[in-house]
């Protein structure tokens, strides 16, 4: 039996200390947009940054940003995969932004790295281009 009603992950709302630096980030690595930005229902600021179908929502208030706090991985999200066609020049472009890439993997059925932002969050990049 087919499900006639399949789920597409449409955004990941995430607290950051800064959403216009972590915006800033994801516009830069993966030529996304600011899709909408303003005040929070639940006070504070958001940024949804992300393509005309799925985005992750930057979420802040004034005890985060003042705080900058350095969350623990894992508790509860261990990390969140994007896809890309060009694995080389998206890491140049975290190294260019003083991140760190790690974990380089290269086996079926494609390339990755891993890295964290400045929050603590980790990104898995991952590549199913052909390889040259």
């Amino acid at each position: 039996m087919t499900n006639q009603n399949t789920a597409q992950l449409e955004h990941v709302n995430m607290t950051v200390a800064n959403p216009q630096r972590s915006a800033d980030l994801m516009r830069d690595l993966f030529g996304w947009h600011i899709r909408w930005e303003g005040p929070s229902t639940l006070g504070g600021h958001t940024i949804h940054v992300g393509t005309e179908d799925q985005y992750l929502a930057l979420y802040t208030n004034d005890s985060i940003e003042k705080s900058e706090p350095e969350f623990r991985k894992g508790e509860p999200l261990n990390h969140v995969a994007m896809t890309v066609n060009d694995l080389d020049e998206v890491e140049a472009r975290v190294i260019a932004a003083g991140l760190k890439p790690f974990s380089h993997g290269d086996y079926d059925p494609g390339r990755r790295f891993y890295f964290f932002d400045w929050n603590g969050i980790e990104f898995e990049i991952v590549s199913y281009a052909e390889k040259g």
